[in-house]
Formats: structure tokens, sequence, C-alpha cells
């Protein structure tokens, strides 16, 4: 017999002792063979169609399903088939769901995994429409869903739910009950949340499924025999929360993917589907502007279809109401129905413009969903919970007209009546945590202990926390624990202030410290429990930049009027009133001068300091003697012509700390214009990685992007500190002078403008990491664009002119309030790279057509255009005229992707 034939027959026969698809393992264990080499053997089995493959771990085989089998398939389709994404996202998971119904003699049982909200329900409920439909199970049999949830806080009746209970079993238990499995005998038993099972739940539901037979709860001599097929749910990592005895007696699992995992087309065919339900309980037409159906196909949805649905229903009742309170002929949804986060989905619309189009473009201004239309409403998956309440607000409406409340309070009045309704519902929903990824990088120990924090957190300090508070003090951990335990001195600079002001923080911090230490088997020092205290404050301490002082700089000349006309000429330039001239007539005593000088920097110093620049003799001395009388931060530069005096002005209005503001101007003063090219050195890309630290999770974000993204050469990543927010942003400011930041990614807010942001739990999900590598490959495309203009320009470098146009894109969008896509941008970038390479040599620009008249029409975007061109007019030594400025102003508004959705009232 040849080794195929032999490992054929061996899978047969030990199918039908056990009873169950047969994993590669065993057939080498029985034959003493290579596990390779069978496995190899099975796979040509199963190309010749001689044997079945079961998807899952580890991969089963049986012999090929009987003809009346795969009749049934056929057969059973229908339902199925006609589930969203049946031939796309969801074509694998049908595949084995019907192999697990289908599967001789009675199926398999199965564990669906999941975020929440993805619809393992409703999977789970087509699973049984399917059994019935291939008659797998007779036509009456039941199918039972229960929530471990439920009773997860008493694992004893959760027990006694499943199981029955014996009269006596426990206190309460007067009276035998039949449980669940009982009730649910030859057909369909769902049980969600599975994870909420104790573990002695578990192994009575591993002991049925072994042997056909049960104990209710308190029973010792009767044996309760059934056939039921059970189906399991949950949204955790099942080896973090079920016994591996029990996991082996699952040999399906099936994972249903996220809502972000599912194409625009599938999310378009849910929200067709969820308006078309609407439409059912209403019996009317509903109509829907483009631009909100945009808004929900684009926005973040971390509650996948079950919250997609909700946000839906919430839109039409709004939507309802309006065509109600106002009497109008119809019912229209437009942006003014969509709640705030769902409008937010189109500022995404360049990200996905071209499936958008793929879906839309065919489609009119306003969209019409009728669930009759094409003969399809039969097909929808209705439910009644709602059925009743367009009724109730059309009652609660017809009460208020009554009593005489005006139409606009009645609108507001039911309004906060309805979103009240739908929070409560996505308010149940719990946290989405990517655990799956974020284990990965950190230890499965560490992820359930930070799950107890926050438990403990929420009820001592009754406050939420979302989900970058979760990654980053996951991340903080794994760091912290490792160096506690190499004995690595950890401080915190910030700890008494802490404990002062964040006493109830610090509290329950020292209580979680208990937890850590007794979890790990370590002593957690006084500092790091100001770490995390932080964490459990940060919610509310965003670090959001919201200092808006400045460096004072005052000018003193000696004479007349030359203070306060180079005060006066920096000013005009910068475009601020920022420098403050002092003149120092020759008859003035210096003594008095002091007095005068000192009541100026009284009023000006905001406490980030003043800089003098003055000329000669006494004057230099002011400096010294102000900072010790004062306790200002004073410091003093002598000799000083205009440009230093605009410089310093520049460079305070751009937020410039005074050291940075004094050494720019102190070389600006020492080297001629010739020699300043020595500080232009090369500008480095960067990516800051952001925590409390510096250290732990900043260091582990490092880590990961440089394992998941092939950085080039010039791009590196820096960790940066940001307990102390002072220094971090004047941090943040050195590397915006020195260097070219692409990205900032941290645990907490970050907002520096024209700088984009990624949060933490982003990095954990492909779209984080995707926009990093996009924004890495635009840093790469126009870096290339910068090598290839140094051969074509001639007074400028290519490179240094791009960085900065690109940031001046930045500036000019926010200005003029317009988004331009990457090909305009990059257009943008030539034609104001090459203009200026233009008027420094002297060449006219091109005239504008009837100029006066479109300054007239664009009167504000034509000015804020202008504003914002004047420091890159400094930095190059150059003056676009009007006509340039009309150019540039023209090309912005033409090319605007946010123009037509503005035009439909967005």
């Amino acid at each position: 017999m040849k080794q195929i034939e032999k490992v054929y027959q061996t899978l047969i026969t030990m199918e039908e002792k056990f009873n169950r698809g047969i994993a590669a393992q065993e057939i080498s264990n029985s034959l003493n063979m290579n596990r390779a080499n069978i496995s190899r053997y099975l796979n040509t089995l199963y190309r010749e169609n001689l044997i079945e493959k079961i998807d899952g771990r580890p991969v089963l085989y049986c012999k090929k399903i009987q003809t009346d089998n795969e009749n049934k398939l056929v057969k059973g389709r229908m339902k199925f088939d006609k589930m969203i994404g049946s031939n796309m996202s969801l074509q694998i998971p049908i595949q084995q769901a019907k192999a697990a119904i289908l599967y001789p003699p009675c199926g398999l049982h199965t564990l669906l995994l999941g975020e929440t909200g993805v619809g393992k329900s409703m999977f789970a409920e087509s699973m049984y429409r399917f059994a019935l439909e291939c008659k797998a199970i007779s036509k009456d049999a039941p199918f039972i869903q229960f929530n471990c949830a439920d009773y997860a806080e008493n694992p004893q009746l959760l027990s006694a739910q499943i199981f029955g209970v014996k009269k006596g079993a426990y206190t309460g238990a007067e009276q035998n009950r039949e449980g669940l499995l009982k009730k649910a005998d030859c057909g369909i038993l769902f049980l969600d949340e599975v994870h909420r099972l104790s573990p002695q739940g578990q192994e009575m539901l591993f002991t049925y499924i072994d042997k056909g037979w049960f104990r209710p709860l308190g029973e010792t001599d009767k044996l309760v025999k059934v056939k039921v097929r059970i189906i399991a749910a949950t949204t955790e990592m099942p080896q973090s929360y079920l016994l591996k005895t029990f996991m082996r007696r699952i040999p399906m699992t099936i994972t249903l993917p996220s809502l972000n995992n599912r194409n625009r087309k599938e999310r378009y065919q849910l929200i067709e589907t969820f308006i078309k339900e609407e439409s059912h309980r209403l019996d009317k037409n509903i109509y829907v502007n483009k631009s909100a159906l945009m808004s929900f196909l684009l926005y973040d949805c971390p509650n996948n279809i079950g919250q997609l649905k909700s946000d839906i229903q919430l839109t039409c009742a709004k939507a309802f109401l309006t065509y109600k309170t106002y009497d109008r002929d119809y019912i229209m949804i437009t942006q003014s129905d969509l709640p705030q986060y769902v409008k937010q989905g189109l500022l995404s619309l360049h990200d996905f413009r071209k499936e958008i189009n793929d879906i839309l473009n065919d489609k009119e201004d306003i969209l019409k969903f009728y669930y009759k239309e094409n003969g399809k409403y039969d097909d929808l998956i209705l439910v009644d919970e709602n059925d009743g309440f367009y009724d109730l607000i059309e009652k609660k409406l017809n009460n208020l007209k009554e009593i005489g409340i005006e139409e606009n309070e009645i609108n507001q009045i039911l309004n906060i009546d309805i979103e009240t309704r739908f929070e409560k519902y996505i308010g149940n929903l719990p946290r989405k945590f990517k655990k799956e990824e974020l284990s990965k990088l950190v230890n499965i120990d560490i992820i359930e202990v930070v799950e107890e924090i926050f438990d403990i957190a929420e009820k001592r300090l009754n406050r939420k926390y979302d989900e970058k508070v979760y990654f980053g003090l996951a991340l903080h951990l794994q760091g912290s624990i490792e160096r506690i335990k190499r004995g690595s001195k950890i401080y915190n600079p910030k700890l008494n202030f802490i404990r002062v002001n964040y006493d109830k923080e610090f509290l329950v911090a020292m209580e979680i410290a208990k937890l850590i230490d007794i979890s790990f088997k370590i002593e957690t020092p006084l500092d790091e429990i100001g770490y995390l205290a932080m964490f459990l404050t940060s919610n509310s301490n965003k670090f959001d930049e919201k200092e808006e002082t400045k460096v004072a700089i005052i000018v003193i000349m000696h004479g007349d009027t030359t203070a306060s006309s180079m005060a006066n000429v920096a000013n005009s330039l910068v475009g601020a009133k920022h420098v403050k001239g002092i003149d120092m007539p020759l008859h003035i005593k210096p003594t008095a001068m002091y007095d005068i000088v000192k009541k100026e920097i009284l009023e000006l110093d905001c406490g980030r300091g003043t800089l003098l620049l003055v000329d000669m003799g006494s004057l230099t001395s002011f400096g010294d003697m102000l900072c010790e009388e004062l306790r200002i931060n004073v410091k003093t530069i002598d000799m000083v012509s205009t440009p230093i005096v605009i410089e310093a002005c520049r460079k305070s209005i751009l937020d410039r700390d005074l050291e940075e503001i004094y050494q720019s101007c102190i070389k600006m003063k020492i080297y001629s214009k010739e020699d300043k090219q020595i500080f232009n050195e090369e500008k480095k890309s960067i990516i800051i990685t952001a925590c409390f630290t510096g250290e732990g999770a900043a260091i582990k974000l490092k880590s990961i992007i440089k394992q998941q993204i092939e950085l080039d050469s010039d791009i590196d990543i820096v960790p940066l500190n940001i307990l102390n927010k002072n220094e971090f942003w004047s941090r943040i400011k050195y590397y915006q002078e020195k260097n070219h930041i692409i990205a900032i990614i941290g645990a907490v807010d970050i907002k520096v403008k024209y700088i984009p942001f990624i949060s933490v739990q982003d990095i954990f999900s492909d779209n984080g990491m995707h926009r990093l590598e996009n924004i890495i490959e635009q840093h790469k495309k126009y870096k290339q664009i910068g090598k290839s203009l140094k051969e074509h320009l001639v007074k400028i470098d290519g490179e240094e002119i791009v960085k900065d146009v690109i940031q001046l894109i930045s500036m000019l969008e926010e200005a003029v309030c317009v988004e331009l896509i990457d090909d305009v941008k990059i257009g943008l970038v030539l034609h104001i790279s090459f203009l200026v390479d233009n008027l420094l040599q002297g060449r006219d620009g091109t005239k504008f057509e009837q100029l006066d008249s479109y300054i007239n029409k664009y009167s504000r975007e034509f000015e804020n255009t202008k504003i914002s061109l004047k420091s890159f007019e400094q930095k190059y030594d150059i003056q676009f005229n009007e006509d340039e400025i009309a150019y540039i102003c023209r090309m912005l508004l033409e090319n605007n992707t946010l123009k037509n959705h503005k035009e439909e009232g967005i």
C-alpha cells in the first residue's frame, strides 16, 4: 500500500472512531511518520477532492461530504448568500459556518470571534436558519440565545441558567429548574460573551461536549442527555479567558471582520439596508443628501455594525421629527441631522476619494431609499425593538403642540429626547480595545492587570477612560516593571505636585500599585505611583498648546527716533505690533531711563522673558540689573541692526523661547550674510514619539514603527518626555527649527500646527500604521521633487524650498479655509518654487487679468493669502506682487476639495 493510501485509510478509521475531524499531527502520531509529509499527503487528497478540509486551529480533515449533503449545501445557500459581504469579507466565515453545520453526523461546535457590534448574534442566527433550510436539524428545532455577561457577577446563578438546578442546591433554589441546555435539545444553543463563564462552568460545558450528558447544579446522581450544537461567541482573546481544555473541544473557530476591515462598498450596502428598515417602519420614502451619505461611508465607527445601525436610526428619527414638526411632504436626511462625529467623516474624503467615487458616481445628489424598491423588502432583517419609536415621537410632538410650544422649541426638546435614547445604547457598549494587536508587544498578564486597574479607577473616581489612556498605560507598565525588576532608579520630578493637586488620583494609584506588586512580585516605588496617578488624570489634562504669551522684545537706542523707527520697520515687515521701541534722547539720564525700561518690562513681560536690543553705553548693563531686581529673565544684545530686530520679532511671533531667539540673533550679529550658510545645515526628518517619561511607551513605539516600516537613513525617531509641559513644547520648537518633523505619535493628544498627529491606539490598527506610511511616502515624494528641482533652480536650493513651501501650503489651507489633494499640492510646490527663483533672478511675473475685480470678489481670501506669504517673503528676501498673490489665491480656491460640500450646506 502506498503511503498516501495509508494516510487516507488512517484518516477514515480515526474519523469513524472519534466521530470528528482529524488533525495532521494525530495521523503523524498514529503512523509514526513525519508531520510535514502527512500534511503534504492530506493536501494532495484534498486537491483530488477525496477529503474535506475544515479551517481552524489546528486544520482538521475528514472524508468527503456525501452527495446528499452537497445537495443540502446548494439548497441551503439562500439565507447565508444574501448576507452583505457573502462574496467579499464574509466569504471564508460563511464557508466555515456551512462546514460546521453540515459536518457529519451532527455538525461541529463553533466559536465566533470578533469585536463588539460585528454581528456575531446575527451570524449565529443565520447558521441556525441555514441548518433548518438544509434539514441538518428538524424544522421545529429550537434556537436559544443567552448572554453570559447578564449573570457574570454570580457564577453560580450563571451555571444554573445553562445547566439547570436541583432543589436545595443553594439558598434560593426552592425547586428543580430546567436549564437552557436541556431546552435547546435537538437544536442550537448560542452562548454570547462566553468568556464570562467561570472556569467551573466551562468544565461543565466541555464535559457535555465530550460525553453528551451533564448534571444540573447540585445533582450528584441523575444524568441529563441532550443533543445540542453549541455556538459560542466572545469579543476577547480566547486564549486569555477560556480554559485550554475548553478551547480544544471547540473544533471550529470563525473570526468575523470589523467594520474597518470591510470595504466601503459593503458599508454602503449596510447603510442602504438599515435606511430601508427605517423606511419599512415608516412605510415612506427616505431621501438622503449625498454629502450625508458620504459622511456615513467615511466616519470612524468604533463599535462596528451595531453602532452604524444605531447612528442611522438616530439620524432617521431626527429627520422624521423635522418632517412632522414643519409639516413637510418628504423625509430628508441632511448633514444637520447627523451626530457631530458622523459629520467629521467628510474630513477623510481625500483618503478614500476613489472608493467613494466608484460607489456614488452614478448616483444623484439626493438618493431615495424605499423598502419596496426592486422587490427586495422581504429580504431585510427587521428588528421590532424600535417599531413604536416613531409613534412615540409623533405622540410627544402633538402633546407639545397642544400646550402651545413653538415649533423651534419643540424641535430642540424632542431632539434632546431622541439623542438621550440613543446615547444610552452607545454608552452601554464596552470599550473597544485591540488587545490582539497590543498583545504582540505587551505581555498578556500586563493587559489583564491594566483592565483591572481601569475597573478600579472608574469605580473609585467615577470617571470613564478612553482607549488612548489604556494603550499608554499598558506600554508604560511593560517598561516600568522591567526597570523595577532590574533595580533601575525611577525618578518623578513632579511627585510632590501630583500628591498635592491630584490627591484622589494618587490614593487610587497607591491601591493600584498593590495590585501590580501582587501580580508581578515587585515593590512599586513612590515615584512610579506618581506616574500611575498621572495616567488616571490624563483624560482631563490634555497636553494641548494653550500658551499664548510670547517673549517680549524691547528696542532701546540713543536718539530721538532711532528705536521707534527700527521697531516700526520690524512690526510692519513681520505684520505684527509686537516690538516696543523706547527712544533715549541724549538729555535723559541713565537712571531715569532705567526706571522707564523697568516700567515697560513689568507691563510687557508675560512670564516668557524679555529680550533687550540696545546700541551701546549704559544700556548694555540694564539687562543684568533688571533681571536681578525684578527676578524676570532678561537678556541683552548690543550693537544691534534692523535685520536683528526683525529676526527677534519674527522668532517671538513664531513663539520661540528667549534662549533660542537670543542665540539666533547672536549668530546673525557675528556672522555676515555670506557666512550664515554655515548654520543652514541640511535638516534631518524626524518622527516624534511622546510619553510621560520619554522612556517606556515612547521607546516601545519607536521600536514598533521600526519593525513595521522600513525607514530611510534620513528619517529618525525621537522619543520625548511630556512630563514637563513647558520643556516639552520648547523641545518641539527646537526640533521644528533644526529638523523637519513629519509626524508626532503619543498617548495623549498633542496638537502642533501643520504636523500630523497619530494616537497610540491607532498605531496598533492597520489604519494608523497605514496613515503613517502614507505620511512617510508623501515625505519621500516631496524630497524627490526637491532633488529634481536642484537641477532647474538657479538662486535657491530645491530641497530647502520644497520643505518651506509644504509648510506654507498648510498655512494657506488653514488661512483660506480650503483643502487640497496631493496632486494639487505638488503643482503648487512647483509653481511657488519656480516663482521664487524667477523673482530672485529679477524676472517679472505674469499679469493677472481683471485683477481688481478678482480682488474685490475674493477680498477676504486674497488678504489671508497675502498675510500667510509674509514670513515666506522675509525668509527668501522677496516680495510677491498682487498679480502673483492672486494666482496663488486662485489655485487654492479652484482646487478646493471642500467646495462642493460647502455648496451643499456643510
